[in-house]
């Protein structure tokens, strides 16, 4: 019988066929670790500059905010006296 396989030759060409099956999703499961990796890391570094940027303008607000405050404590005590130097 030249055009059938026996049923030991399909076994292994389908084992073969299994086996490659498998490496492309072992691959491509890897490629899609590895971008989830790389954009994990990138969120986290960009996240890191965003607060950093965030805690500065925090701080820059409360110094105004404490500034304006006492520009109107001042000026609430200069209209009660009548000389008064800011």
């Amino acid at each position: 019988m030249a055009g059938q396989e026996d049923p030991v030759q399909r076994e292994i060409h389908q084992d073969w066929a299994n086996r490659e099956y498998i490496e492309v999703i072992t691959s491509s499961i890897k490629k899609i670790t590895d971008f989830l990796n790389s954009f994990d890391m990138s969120c986290r570094s960009r996240l890191a500059t965003l607060n950093e940027k965030l805690t500065a303008l925090e701080r820059r607000i409360e110094y105004i905010e404490a500034r304006v405050s006492m520009t109107c404590w001042r000026l609430r005590s200069c209209s009660r006296a009548s000389h008064c130097l800011l």
